[in-house]
């Protein structure tokens, strides 16, 4: 493992060079903490409980009832499996250790905070981070559409129909992405579906990244059935629209190294030399004082500029004249949409035109006065705007760049759109999300952007830890790309077999599922034929014979009447997921 990184010639300091990291990995949230202290160059010696440096550092699995959640049993209470399994109709549990990396994920980020405010004359002696809120986290539209008190959810898409991805003739698997209705119109059209379908299709595509729910015209799916692959792509390049191949885990295997891993989450170069950053008042959190400027669209940039802003710092958000046109998607909260305030709310705004001079020129001015300026812009357009990081050195030499994107340095020119949809077809998650025996496919829960918005702001926080301790800027590049990285280390050879009682097993009134290293044959003996009864039913039955179940979450709008998450939960015409953290001095 590296201890230092070449710049400009000069050997510089990994971030968290001379920070130990103590402890054993006791849970997969506890392991993604120490690689990932270990990989920004933290040393580890194990034994006992999780400390970074003087810091106590905790991941709490238990909720707000006292139930102990695991994995699976915290994907099924905290929505996720209903949000995943949406698409489908039903719930469904989701293939990779989402919720243990995600935790792990969020409590490097509180690691990494608390060393930041201790630099800057805040000790901090713990952090502790609720699993239940990092969790809810990633179903926090969701959340807040389900909970908003105007009940006006128009946004989902009731229409029958089936998801993508889409097959053709020979077999093949295959996604599509376009951000704009014109090109999506003259591919369809070019293969001959009807008017009515086109339209319809599209209203559900385009808004799938909001409802976790796509049901395109069965019509259409006919038509790539009926068509070789080979054929779909010219007829799609023609029309301006992306195909991804769903690949699969053995056409992933190229991308790992011999441990089966993906690098670095994350690129932190040095720049040139800064001063201090203010110091942090007592009883603060740990960004208190500092700037964030955000240029972010949809959910991977908005996320990193929300977790800033919920560790205290200060964000303005950078939205096209007019505003962010996802502001108007229903339900609404007031004026604005309760699925763009759950990853927007508290941020100010300023409207821009970056396509005129003047508009460019707030955004600079914006950045200049900035200690953070992170964007998630299509490749090419930070360098097109004078937005780049090389523009900022001489005006603000201790600026924090953050360029979340999609692809990173790992695809050419001639790359897809680096979407979500399309990130999880290349990296064959499509194949690790659904058990054997089940064709590929990938989620239509935003798992890549919403994790790729945490990686990119666990990157901006160890980048500060480094501005501090080095008093020199800094650049983070990360990706969905390295995101899925995080997700799938170490990558598996095979799809996950499960038995029926490793998913959600339906019940009268809706659907339990077991903890991890539940005896299936004391529940099959418990339960005789669980259709027949209530969860409460089965889950006091199972309970009664050392079984530990939970019911699954229909909705994550439920959870704002759950006394099991109320708490990790603030309402405000609707409810909104509070900060995970708790930092103790």
């Amino acid at each position: 493992m590296r201890s230092d990184l070449v710049v400009d010639g000069q050997v510089d300091a990994l971030p968290l060079t001379g920070t130990r990291v103590r402890g054993d990995a006791v849970t997969a949230a506890d392991a993604i903490v120490v690689e990932h202290l270990s990989l920004l160059g933290a040393s580890h010696v194990g034994g006992g409980p999780l400390r970074v440096d003087a810091i106590d550092v905790h991941t709490d699995w238990q909720d707000l009832t006292g139930r102990r959640l695991d994995e699976v049993t915290a994907q099924a209470a905290l929505g996720l499996m209903a949000v995943h399994g949406r698409a489908s109709g039903s719930p469904a549990r989701i293939g990779v250790p989402y919720v243990s990396t995600v935790a792990g994920v969020v409590a490097a980020q509180g690691a990494l905070a608390a060393l930041l405010a201790g630099s800057r004359g805040q000790r901090t002696g713990s952090v502790r981070v609720s699993v239940a809120g990092a969790a809810m986290l990633t179903v926090s539209q969701y959340l807040a559409a389900g909970s908003a008190e105007d009940g006006d959810d128009t946004g989902e898409v009731s229409e029958p129909g089936v998801p993508p991805p889409f097959t053709a003739l020979d077999g093949v698997v295959f996604e599509v992405e376009t951000l704009d209705p014109e090109p999506w119109r003259r591919w369809w059209t070019s293969l001959g579906a009807a008017p009515g379908d086109v339209a319809r299709g599209w209203r559900a595509f385009v808004l799938r990244y909001a409802t976790a729910a796509a049901p395109i015209p069965p019509a259409l799916h006919e038509i790539t059935r009926r068509t070789p692959f080979v054929d779909l792509c010219v007829s799609a390049q023609a029309a301006g629209v992306a195909v991804q191949e769903v690949r699969g885990l053995a056409a992933r295997r190229a991308d790992v190294d011999a441990e089966g891993r993906f690098g670095t989450p994350w690129k932190i170069s040095a720049g040139l030399p800064a001063a201090d950053l203010p110091e942090l008042p007592a009883g603060r959190l740990p960004l208190h004082g500092l700037r964030v400027v955000e240029a972010g669209r949809r959910i991977q940039g908005p996320l990193a500029g929300h977790v800033l802003r919920l560790l205290g710092a200060e964000v303005t958000r950078v939205e096209p004249a007019g505003g962010d046109p996802l502001r108007g998607m229903p339900p609404m909260v007031g004026d604005c949409s309760a699925r763009f305030l759950a990853l927007n709310r508290g941020k100010r705004i300023v409207e821009v035109d970056l396509r005129s001079a003047s508009g460019r020129s707030t955004v600079r001015n914006l950045v200049d006065g900035a200690h953070v300026f992170l964007h998630n812009w299509a490749p090419g357009k930070a360098a097109e705007f004078g937005l780049d990081s090389a523009d900022f050195t001489a005006s603000n030499p201790g600026l924090v760049y953050a360029y979340a994107s999609g692809w990173g340095d790992a695809r050419g020119a001639d790359a897809p759109p680096g979407t979500d949809f399309v990130a999880q077809a290349y990296t064959g998650l499509g194949e690790q999300l659904r058990p054997a025996g089940e064709p590929r496919a990938g989620s239509l829960m935003t798992l890549l952007d919403v994790l790729g918005g945490l990686v990119c702001a666990e990157g901006v926080l160890a980048a500060l830890v480094a501005r501090q301790r080095d008093r020199r800027g800094q650049r983070v590049d990360t990706s969905l790309l390295s995101a899925a990285g995080v997700l799938q280390a170490p990558l598996p050879t095979v799809q996950p077999t499960w038995t029926r009682w490793d998913m959600p097993v339906s019940v009268t009134d809706g659907h339990i599922v077991l903890a991890v290293g539940s005896d299936p044959v004391v529940a099959e003996a418990t339960l005789g034929d669980p259709g027949t009864l209530t969860t409460d039913q089965a889950v006091s039955r199972l309970a009664a014979v050392g079984v530990s179940a939970v019911r699954v979450c229909p909705d994550p709008g439920e959870l704002a009447d759950d006394p099991a998450t109320t708490g990790l939960i603030e309402i405000d015409g609707c409810a909104f997921v509070r900060p995970p953290w708790r930092f103790t001095s």
